[in-house]
């Protein structure tokens, strides 16, 4: 359960930004969007293999 404490006379939309932050932060909603469709394993590693290729050539991209 996510907790935002409210200030006196503290702003509401600064109290619902630190709320949205908090809760985006904790990942609730992407799991939820994740469990929605099955994903084959082998298109997991394939995914997370491509995303690693892709982090590494931005890498070394900084580096040159």
């Amino acid at each position: 359960m996510i907790i935002v404490p409210v200030k006196e006379g503290e702003n509401i939309d600064r109290v619902l930004k630190k709320l949205k932050r908090k809760f985006e932060k904790t990942g609730v909603l992407k799991e939820v969007r994740e469990r929605q469709k099955y994903t084959k394993p082998s298109v997991k590693r394939r995914d997370e293999k491509l995303k690693a290729v892709y982090v590494q050539k931005m890498r070394n991209q900084e580096e040159s």
